[in-house]
């Protein structure tokens, strides 16, 4: 299971660094968001993954990490995914409009010189 989480998150992060060096804005906005998304699977592994354990006290049982999961992480990701949704819609709408006045989604605002 936790090999499986880090090589996602390693995916994740690999092509997200890999799209945004990439020279158009569009593709520069997926990398970010994939990267985003790795960054929140990395947040959520660093609070030890249990799978069924509650994250919520109950009675009669001692409160430890071993019983329960720890719910810091999850509610930094959901915090972490509002603004990564957010800051996607404007970078959305910034591309969009860049594209609109100069005709060109590439990031310096120029397509590139080719050689005939």
């Amino acid at each position: 299971m936790l090999l499986l989480l880090a090589l996602g998150i390693g995916a994740l992060a690999g092509s997200g660094v890999w799209m945004m060096l990439r020279a158009r804005s569009f593709d520069v906005i997926i990398g970010l968001t994939l990267l985003s998304y790795a960054v929140n699977l990395f947040i959520f592994a660093m609070g030890r993954v249990k799978v069924g354990a509650p994250p919520i006290l109950e009675s009669g049982v001692k409160a430890t990490l071993a019983t329960h999961a720890d719910p810091l992480p999850q509610a930094l990701v959901l915090t972490a995914i509002v603004i990564s949704f957010g800051m996607t819609a404007l970078l959305l709408a910034i591309a969009l409009r860049t594209r609109a006045e100069t005709g060109s989604d590439h990031v310096d605002g120029e397509e590139p010189q080719r050689d005939a």
